[in-house]
C-alpha cells in the first residue's frame, strides 16, 4: 500500500541511508546451510525504564541505539548492513520451511505478547504478523485507530512507555514516519515498522525473500516499479543503498519519489538506480516488474485525477510482453485490477503476487527473531 503523497518531501536526516552501528544475529535452534556470514559482537541493550519520564522533545534521529551501539529496532532496512539483511532473509526461509512442513515444535515466542498499533487498517499486515506470532508460541493484541488514538488522546512517547510495560515487543502501522520514531524512542522494547507514510520496510523484506526464491538471488537482479514513487519505492531504494542491484522507476511527471531519499541512494554507489517517465524503456530486460495502487489510503480523493495523469502506467500484457518472458510480475497488495494492472497480468504463470504476501509473515518473523535475539 503506498503513501498518502508520493511526492513529499521528507527530511534526509531522518532516515539514514547507511549505519555504522552493527546488530548481533542469533541463529536459535535453526542454523543456515544456504549462506554464512560472521556475526557481529552480540552487546547488551540498555533498557529504558517504564516509569521513566521527560519533557525533552522526541529526537529526529531514525535509528534508536543504544550506549554500545546496538540496534534495537527495524525502522529502515538501510539501518542494517548487508550481512544482517541478507541473515534475516536466510532465517526467514529456514523457519518458512518448518513451518510450510507441519513442524509446530519451535516456539522460541513461548511466552511472550507483541502489542499491534493499527492507525491505518490492514488485513495482510494484521494477519501476518498475529498468525506468524501465534505460530512461533507468541501472542499478539491488536488495537485498532480507536483503540488508542496515539497522539490524539494519548502522546506517542506515552503510547510507547506504557505498553513497553507490558509487551516483549510493539509492531506499528501508522500515518506519520515521525510516529514511529517516537514510538522507538521512547519505548523500551523493540519496535517494528508496519508501514509508515514515508516507507514499508517489512513489505520489501518479504520481497526480496520472493525475488531470491523464483529468481535465486537478489544480487545484480533488475526491478523496475511502475506507477507513483511512494513509500514502496522509497523503500526499494533504501534496500539498494545495502544491496547491490538495479532499481529503475517509472512514474509520471511530478509523483517522482522523495529526491533527497533518491539522491543518497544513488550517493552510496553499490546499486544502478534510474528515476524515469518512460515505463516501456524501463522494463526492458527486467527480472520484476511491480506495481503499486495508484491512489492509496488518504488519496481517494484524488482516485480519478490520478487515473487520468497515469494513463500509460497500467502494467498490461503488451508491457510485460516488453519487459520478456523472464520477467515475474509483483504487486504488494491490495490491487485494483483494472487500474493498475490487468486481471490478465495479476493471474498469469509469472505472477507470484500471492507468494510474495505469503512472504509477509515469514520474513516478519525473521525481523522479530533477530529482535528479540532469539
Amino acid at each position: 500500500m503506498a503513501a498518502i503523497s508520493g511526492h513529499s518531501t521528507f527530511r534526509s536526516h531522518k532516515f539514514p541511508l547507511a549505519s555504522t552501528a552493527s546488530s548481533s544475529f542469533s541463529g536459535g535452534a535453526l542454523r543456515s546451510s544456504r549462506i554464512s556470514f560472521a556475526s557481529p559482537t552480540s552487546v547488551r541493550r540498555n533498557h529504558i525504564s517504564c516509569q521513566a519520564s521527560s519533557a525533552t522533545s522526541p529526537s529526529s534521529s531514525s535509528v534508536n541505539l543504544t550506549e554500545k551501539g546496538e540496534l534495537k529496532d527495524f525502522l529502515h532496512i538501510s539501518d542494517f548492513d548487508k550481512a544482517t539483511v541478507l541473515k534475516i532473509l536466510d532465517r526467514a526461509a529456514e523457519v518458512k520451511a518448518l513451518l510450510k512442513s507441519g513442524d509446530r515444535s519451535f516456539v522460541p515466542f513461548k511466552g511472550k505478547t507483541m502489542a499491534m498499533i493499527f492507525a491505518k487498517p490492514s488485513m495482510r499486515t494484521r494477519v501476518s504478523f498475529e498468525t506468524g506470532f501465534f505460530l512461533l508460541g507468541g501472542h499478539a493484541i491488536y488495537l485498532g485507530p480507536d483503540d488508542i488514538q496515539m497522539g490524539k488522546r494519548e502522546e506517542t512517547r506515552d503510547v510507547a512507555r506504557v505498553l513497553s510495560c507490558y509487551n516483549d515487543i510493539i509492531m506499528a502501522r501508522v500515518f506519520a514516519h515521525q510516529d514511529i520514531l517516537d514510538l522507538a524512542k521512547f519505548s523500551s522494547v523493540p519496535v517494528v515498522n508496519g508501514l509508515t507514510d514515508y516507507n514499508h520496510p517489512c513489505q520489501i523484506m518479504a520481497d526480496a525473500l520472493t525475488i531470491i526464491e523464483h529468481i535465486g538471488h537478489l544480487e545484480g537482479a533488475k526491478v523496475v516499479y511502475v506507477g507513483d514513487g511512494n513509500n514502496i519505492v522509497h523503500s526499494w531504494l533504501l534496500l539498494a543503498s545495502v544491496v547491490p542491484f538495479h532499481f529503475v522507476c517509472a512514474c509520471p511527471k511530478g509523483f517522482e519519489p522523495d529526491k533527497e531519499t533518491v539522491e543518497k541512494a544513488q550517493q552510496v554507489g553499490i546499486s544502478k538506480i534510474e528515476i524515469t517517465n518512460d515505463p516501456k524503456e524501463a522494463v526492458k530486460d527486467a527480472d520484476v516488474v511491480y506495481s503499486d495502487v495508484w491512489a492509496s489510503m488518504g488519496q481517494k480523493e484524488e482516485a480519478a485525477y490520478r487515473r487520468q495523469v497515469f494513463q500509460g502506467f497500467q502494467v498490461d500484457e503488451a508491457l510485460m510482453k516488453i519487459a520478456g518472458p523472464q520477467a515475474y510480475f509483483m504487486h504488494c497488495l491490495p490491487a485494483e485490477r483494472g487500474v493498475e494492472v490487468t486481471d490478465g497480468v495479476i493471474e498469469a504463470p509469472n505472477s507470484i503476487v500471492f507468494p510474495q504476501a505469503e512472504n509477509r509473515m515469514h520474513a516478519q518473523n525473521a525481523i522479530m527473531l533477530h529482535l528479540l535475539g532469539v
